[in-house]
């Protein structure tokens, strides 16, 4: 079951709760789901007992109880587990890391791409600023990802300007208000909603980051949260474990050398189940199932560097986990050794196209 898949069922939980009078709420158009938080279990984790808590005019906890058993009998759903204020933690049955597996060969680039922001428009104005114009930049990608537009707008540096701008207001050209028509007996329409302005003011970089070249600049200025000064050193071109963006881009050069090498072997890789006990496998379907979840509140955010940690984290997950994919010895290829190498294959999928959004090259050799 795929995270789309699982997100559904949980809609359906919460719908045949309503029709058998549980809860008098309205039924969400979808609901979050992400790898389980400190004190978490199973796959996946949804908070959606909490969103309906105050709709359903109940305790957040008693309405995951409610939908607890309704989750339970989904098909492919082999446990939920109750945790902190609410939490509903779902362990699925057999086949979920061959489906999420599966659901990343079909998608390719377009697996985390959501339709939240279907329609909108999201001004950013930035500061005429290298560490601005970057995150500008990179938002514009991501923000496309969630199906939204954002367009970028510059401060002008002699004056701040009112959050009440042209932009927001969308003033016409050539309108003269003393020249309106008289109004008219049927009912006003609505004006559109207008689009909500975000102002980006990242930490400055406090000096100039291109001597490390386009993909350790770019790093440097996105990895950091926002409010944090990038560190700008000789640190980001190491080829060391201590350097993040080392791991991630060698965690992808890694999927690809493990694809050459089993194709030298005549072993392709094939979605399968990995069991539990494989070093790095659990998180490794944690870090990718996850991943649409981070692309969605990057883009709602505005925030850049959670796609930019969630890539260290998958790439670590990877390298615990590469050792395990190709045969040793004299040992022959089986289902087991094709099941981790398309575990490992999506993970390159993922990687590649993270590191993509960000601006940054993921280059098959390192």
């Amino acid at each position: 079951m795929t995270p789309v898949e699982l997100s559904r069922t949980v809609l359906r939980a919460v719908r045949r709760a309503v029709d058998e009078g549980e809860l008098s709420v309205v039924v969400p158009v979808r609901a979050v789901l992400t790898p389980p938080g400190p004190g978490g279990c199973g796959d996946y984790s949804t908070n959606i007992a909490l969103q309906l808590a105050r709709p359903a005019g109940r305790p957040a906890r008693q309405v995951a109880e409610i939908l607890r058993p309704h989750l339970t009998r989904s098909e492919g759903v082999a446990d939920v587990a109750i945790t902190g204020p609410g939490f509903l933690n779902i362990r699925l049955g057999g086949g979920a890391g061959a489906s999420l597996v599966r659901e990343i060969q079909r998608q390719r680039d377009a697996y985390g791409h959501g339709d939240i922001l279907t329609g909108q428009i999201i001004p950013l104005r930035i500061p005429y600023d290298i560490r601005a114009e970057v995150v500008a930049d990179t938002l514009v990608r991501i923000v496309a990802t969630q199906g939204g537009r954002a367009e970028v707008h510059h401060i002008h540096p002699s004056r701040a300007e009112p959050a009440g701008t042209d932009l927001a207001q969308g003033k016409t050209a050539g309108h003269d208000p003393s020249r309106a028509e008289p109004p008219r007996t049927k009912a006003p329409q609505a004006d559109p909603p207008r689009p909500q302005i975000t102002t980006l003011r990242p930490t400055p970089a406090a000096e100039d980051p291109t001597p490390l070249g386009p993909d350790a600049a770019r790093w440097a200025l996105l990895h950091p949260a926002s409010h944090d000064r990038p560190r700008i050193s000789a640190d980001h071109l190491l080829q060391r474990e201590s350097n993040p963006l080392f791991r991630v881009r060698y965690a992808h050069a890694r999927t690809r050398a493990l694809t050459r090498n089993a194709a030298a072997l005549g072993c392709t890789g094939d979605p399968g189940d990995v069991p539990e006990d494989v070093p790095g496998g659990d998180e490794l379907v944690g870090a990718l199932a996850g991943y649409p979840a981070v692309l969605t509140q990057a883009a709602l955010h505005r925030a850049p560097d959670r796609l930019a940690r969630h890539l260290v984290t998958t790439a670590d997950a990877l390298l615990a986990f590469q050792h395990t994919v190709l045969p040793l010895g004299d040992e022959k290829p089986s289902a087991a050794h094709r099941a981790r190498l398309a575990l490992a294959e999506a993970a390159g999928t993922v990687l590649a196209g993270g590191l993509s959004l960000l601006g940054i090259s993921a280059p098959d050799y390192l």
